[in-house]
């Protein structure tokens, strides 16, 4: 079923153009189910860089607008976007000229697959 997964991402993946990465991982940044491009910076996948978005996270919230759904961070050759779907995190890494707009509309097909994942999360 894993193998069924990452297939169904990486096609999501050669879907919008400049997309390197589409991973998912759980709060502390550990990787559980990923498509990734050749061209995919490595520092970008590290857990100590995708664990800063539940510190940001928890950041935001404290300025009384709700929960933090999404961040999208511009670098400058990079930019990435991680949405909250706790126990999970959602995380692309795309190119600064990829649009962000086909990224976010990858979240309604990637959300059926989020059902099983959080199940195996929350049991371990």
């Amino acid at each position: 079923m894993a193998e069924e997964m990452k297939k169904y991402l990486k096609q999501l993946l050669s879907k919008v153009d400049n997309l390197l990465c589409i991973l998912i991982t759980d709060r502390d940044g550990v990787p559980i189910l990923k498509a990734v491009n050749e061209k995919c910076p490595e520092l970008a996948m590290r857990p100590n860089f995708l664990t800063t978005f539940a510190m940001a996270t928890d950041q935001s919230s404290k300025l009384g607008q709700g929960r933090n759904k999404t961040i999208i961070c511009m670098y400058s050759s990079y930019q990435v976007i991680q949405m909250n779907k706790l126990p999970l995190i959602l995380n692309f890494v795309a190119t600064a000229d990829c649009n962000t707009g086909h990224i976010l509309s990858l979240e309604p097909l990637i959300e059926p697959l989020l059902g099983g994942l959080k199940g195996a999360v929350i049991e371990s």
